[in-house]
């Protein structure tokens, strides 16, 4: 009876640790997969979680864009980055709009900011200036 309890333990165990989903950033504490920084800024945070269930976590989005220049992109199954509007949310980075403005630094200098809705971006472009990108053509000026 106790080796199928702990049979029983074991194959819950091996299920839950498939789970593929986002997983928090501890800020402050988390260290960057590509560049290793240390990540605090909640505006700015990005993961990836690949289809086994693996998390790569981000101090920026540029950081993520960059460690997928070495990665098989069909391997990822989330894309997330944080929304600049609400600091520490992940979102769906394939569909986010993101602004590259030179009025709004980013950790790794390439002035990315992600927003959750368009509207947003289009409201912090007016005030800040800039260019719009969608996901698919910011993996085209990353990943040329």
């Amino acid at each position: 009876m106790e080796s199928i309890r702990a049979l029983l333990v074991l194959l819950m165990l091996g299920v839950m640790s498939c789970n593929i989903g986002p997983k928090p950033i501890a800020y402050g504490t988390d260290a960057c997969h590509f560049c290793k920084m240390t990540i605090v800024d909640k505006q700015h945070a990005a993961e990836f979680v690949t289809k086994k269930g693996k998390v790569y976590k981000f101090d920026a989005s540029e950081c993520m864009l960059n460690q997928l220049k070495d990665f098989e992109t069909d391997k990822v199954a989330l894309f997330l980055v944080n929304d600049y509007a609400s600091p520490g949310e992940l979102v769906d980075a394939t569909k986010a709009t993101f602004l590259i403005s030179n009025n709004l630094p980013s950790p790794m200098g390439e002035f990315l900011s992600a927003f959750e809705s368009e509207q947003a971006a289009k409201q912090a472009k007016t005030g800040n200036e800039g260019q719009l990108f969608t996901w698919d053509q910011l993996l085209k000026k990353f990943n040329p």
